[in-house]
């Protein structure tokens, strides 16, 4: 787990193995090599102090690192250990128990006795910890008998204990932009570490590797070697198009089914459908299954879509929805593709209404805060000879008896009379109920 001794600082991180991946090879060596970080770096910044400072020298005792892959959050620890005569520890959340965590904190407070020399603790996915294996960093990060560097894709306000959150700070990378990685790739062009000027990179092939690699500069990195092994076993120096094509047939889609990535795409895709844009739904519908997303996951969310957004406005919408559900778990992929697709084109141009989500929400919330009130006695159940005795179910009216099938009667509770969860919109066949509520309404009432 050690990675190198304190004589051989200055390769931390950077593998003497020419034949290692080119992703590795060309890992930043100083702050100023990081690109799409600059809020994270600027002068004065935590993580530069950190990354600036000298053994011993007052910081943050615990970072962790927040961001999509390929940000640059293993090279940023590395840069910390760097500096100021530490040792670098890495942990795999993934494979490391507490035991082994344990292990390596007992080494750290003997190093820091003994040599005074600082342990940098990097634990990369630290959101597969569990709560136990949190807690027992909790007395390390508060002694600084490490400084923690805890790398995450999750976001931690939901994947970190709260006691390990409030002593640490937290800081959020960003995706490296087109720009950034479009540098990265030249860099990695030129560099005696990379490709040491053997290649040529056309603008439409870097384009092409910038488009495929989205946001992660490690990604950009292994499509690039990957196209240029293509070009080498041609006989050519000019890396083409079809060399990156070749290297890469479908672009992996940013997308973990277990990550924060997940959450985004299927929110942007129900908030699509809720605002109309069938072209938009369309699109993350195809990023889902692309990924490989359960389709069934996906109907779920159309069925709960379907009488959120729409309700009463359209009430085949959630018909189409559930036949959807039931249609996807019968056939399976790829047709299910077809079916979710149908629903999605019903759900995002019908007409919207959210009556019923709020009629539910007002009636929970209002008893949640204790407006319950008794059960008007006529509306009670008097078919047991010890109810009929309370007088339970006299003076009910039976609503088929009156004309129209609707009678003056009061429903609620004394403490709610005249309280109306439910307003229909004007949208769609929610129109039409419109005017009969209204005038069921004042039948109930007594207003006619």
């Amino acid at each position: 787990m050690d990675l190198f001794d304190n004589a051989g600082m200055e390769t931390v991180g950077i593998p003497n193995d020419s034949r290692g991946p080119l992703a590795v090879r060309m890992r930043p060596r100083t702050i100023d090599d990081v690109l799409g970080q600059d809020h994270l770096l600027a002068p004065g910044a935590p993580l530069r102090r950190l990354i600036e400072s000298d053994s011993g020298d007052s910081g943050p005792s615990s970072v962790i690192l927040w961001g999509p892959p390929g940000t640059g959050k293993t090279t940023l620890s590395y840069l910390i250990a760097r500096s100021g005569a530490r040792k670098f520890v890495e942990l795999s959340a993934v494979s490391a128990g507490v035991k082994e965590l344990r292990a390596v904190i007992a080494e750290a407070r003997r190093h820091l006795t003994t040599s005074g020399a600082e342990t940098v603790l990097f634990i990369d996915e630290v959101h597969r910890f569990s709560k136990t294996q949190q807690d027992a960093l909790l007395p390390a990060v508060e002694n600084r008998w490490v400084i923690l560097v805890a790398a995450t894709t999750e976001n931690p306000s939901f994947s970190i204990v709260t006691p390990l959150l409030s002593r640490s700070i937290m800081l959020t990378l960003h995706g490296l932009g087109p720009e950034d990685i479009g540098k990265l790739l030249e860099r990695a062009v030129s560099d005696e570490r990379g490709l040491a000027g053997k290649f040529s990179l056309p603008a439409e092939s870097k384009d092409m590797i910038v488009r495929l690699a989205g946001s992660d500069a490690r990604r950009s990195l292994t499509v690039l070697e990957a196209a240029a092994g293509t070009t080498e076993a041609r006989g050519e120096s000019e890396i083409t198009v079809e060399d990156v094509s070749e290297a890469i047939d479908i672009a992996a889609v940013a997308y973990d089914r277990d990550g924060d990535v997940h959450y985004d795409v299927i929110s942007a895709f129900i908030k699509s459908i809720r605002g109309s844009n069938v072209d938009a739904a369309m699109h993350y519908l195809a990023r889902m299954l692309e990924a490989g997303e359960d389709p069934r996951f996906v109907a779920r969310r159309l069925m709960i879509s379907a009488a959120e957004d729409i309700g009463m406005a359209d009430p085949s919408a959630l018909q189409t929805a559930t036949a959807a559900a039931q249609s996807v778990a019968l056939v399976g992929m790829p047709e299910a593709r077809i079916i979710l697709a149908e629903a999605v084109v019903h759900l995002a141009t019908a007409p919207k209404s959210n009556a019923a989500y709020n009629a539910i929400n007002a009636a929970i919330k209002d008893v949640r805060d204790g407006k319950v009130g008794s059960i008007p006695n006529h509306l009670r159940d008097g078919s047991v000879w010890a109810s009929r005795q309370t007088g339970a179910g006299e003076g009910y009216k039976y609503a088929h008896d009156f004309p129209g099938h609707v009678v003056h009667q009061q429903y609620l509770p004394d403490e709610l009379a005249g309280t109306r969860y439910y307003e229909p919109t004007e949208n769609g066949y929610e129109s039409q109920i419109t005017p009969r509520l209204a005038k069921y309404r004042s039948i109930v009432d007594g207003e006619q």
